[in-house]
């Protein structure tokens, strides 16, 4: 097994260093506005319960959000989430504490406080997400992993770790024509594994699989169990218990609660409503010229798409292509002749799409979601991949979780950019949250201004 030395401390420092940034932050604010105290012991002294009770709430909290949880594949969208809502819980605690309690070390000006706290937080974590990424992109930290038994879901998993460096994963092939246990145990502790990743579908034997997970765990081999997304079911079930007795319930999604869709639903209209008077009513016109004085053609682009439980609705664009036959069974490739140059623009600014805020208004869209695909590409992947139908349990999104990650186009191998695309999709119906669609809508707009490179 790979002797792990410094995951353990890495956390209880990162921990140490958030503390140290939120007593400075406090204890600078306190001083400020109490200068007549900075001498005074028996008011430091009293003030310091408030301060420990501050750092605890702190603690206590990280275990709700998960802030110190830094998974290696974590991602920056989701780190980011995490951060906010941490922040957001802390400040409404510490709302809380000032209204029950008359300690002058709670009086600071709360929204002074609250954004020199976020803003040193902020920095302080990202520095040290970044830093952590880059030390494992030189190869610095990696984990040493490996597989046996592959499938596709297996190369697809393989893809992610080889392109995404900053994972610190270290991959050795291992691809004998027979499973020896003598020579496996060897293999492990002559490289150092620390994971093996296995397929739930595989070529063994019970016997065989009973004695991997034997040695691995006698050698201290972890073991991660891959399912196929192409087959399997896993994905629609939670564990749960009858008293004693466990039981796989069909999974409730996180905008199956009213609640939730509701409050969903009232942010996209209110947003929609100020883009399209603050942007669309002077945009759209200038953008309706310049397309019909470059090529021939109505302005819009109407297509059916799937939504909200595969029911079929008119979506909108601009249109960026000269008009064509294969519009509608025919994507998008690189250097396609079919876009006209103005098109290219508003493609890579993702301008196309702005008038699907009209279709969230008319509620068959959202401004977060998973995008929707031409009604072809639907039906041609939903009978090849197993969750597919998984995206259309929510309504689509002008932007979505796959777009801000990268998988937008089809470069390279089609079949695993559209699944890698479907499981970022199924994560995000499966993980929803406001302040995640938050930081996607913060994303959408920085790719805009600077260009999404993966447009075609």
């Amino acid at each position: 097994m790979q002797r792990i030395r410094y995951s353990r401390y890495l956390k209880s420092i990162i921990l140490l260093l958030d503390l140290v940034v939120i007593a400075s932050v406090f204890i600078f604010f306190f001083l400020s506005r109490n200068q007549d105290i900075l001498h005074n012991r028996d008011i430091w002294y009293e003030n310091s319960f408030p301060l420990l009770l501050l750092i605890s709430f702190w603690v206590l909290l990280s275990g709700r959000t998960k802030i110190y949880n830094i998974r290696r594949n974590l991602t920056y969208t989701i780190f980011i989430e995490r951060i906010v809502t941490h922040f957001i819980l802390f400040v409404l605690g510490l709302l809380l504490i000032r209204k029950v309690s008359n300690n002058k070390f709670f009086s600071s000006e709360l929204s002074w406080l609250s954004l020199y706290l976020f803003s040193f937080i902020f920095i302080t974590k990202s520095f040290i997400y970044f830093g952590i990424k880059y030390l494992r992109s030189l190869g610095i930290n990696n984990r040493n992993v490996m597989f046996l038994s592959e499938n596709t879901s297996t190369q697809i998993l393989k893809s992610i770790l080889k392109e995404r460096k900053d994972y610190g994963y270290q991959i050795f092939e291992y691809n004998p024509d027979e499973i020896q246990m003598d020579e496996l145990q060897y293999f492990w502790r002559n490289n150092g594994i620390h994971t093996l990743f296995l397929p739930l579908e595989n070529t063994f034997s019970p016997k065989t699989e009973v004695e991997i997970f034997r040695l691995a765990e006698a050698n201290k081999v972890h073991i991660s169990l891959i399912p196929n997304i192409s087959q399997t079911d896993l994905f629609s079930y939670d564990l749960g218990y009858v008293e004693t007795q466990p039981v796989l319930n069909q999974i409730k999604y996180p905008l199956d609660y009213y609640s939730n869709y509701l409050f969903k639903r009232l942010f996209d209209i209110i947003f929609s409503l100020l883009v399209m008077v603050g942007i669309c009513s002077w945009l759209f016109p200038i953008i309706a010229i310049v397309i019909k004085l470059s090529s021939k053609g109505p302005i819009f682009f109407i297509q059916k798409r799937y939504g909200f439980h595969e029911e079929v609705f008119n979506c909108l664009k601009f249109r960026t292509m000269v008009v064509n036959d294969e519009s509608t069974t025919k994507t998008t490739s690189q250097n396609d002749s079919r876009i006209t140059e103005f098109g290219k623009f508003l493609r890579k600014t993702s301008l196309d799409e702005m008038p699907q805020f009209i279709n969230v208004l008319k509620g068959e869209m959202s401004i977060v979601g998973p995008r929707p695909h031409m009604l072809a590409v639907d039906n041609y992947y939903k009978p090849k991949i197993g969750r597919y139908s998984l995206r259309s349990m929510v309504n689509p999104g002008i932007t979505g979780l796959a777009q801000v990650s990268g998988l937008r186009g089809d470069l390279g191998d089609v079949e695993v950019q559209m699944k890698k695309r479907v499981l970022a999709d199924a994560f995000y119906v499966r993980n929803w949250s406001f302040v995640l669609d938050l930081i996607i809508i913060l994303k959408t707009i920085l790719l805009m201004v600077g260009g999404d490179k993966k447009a075609k």
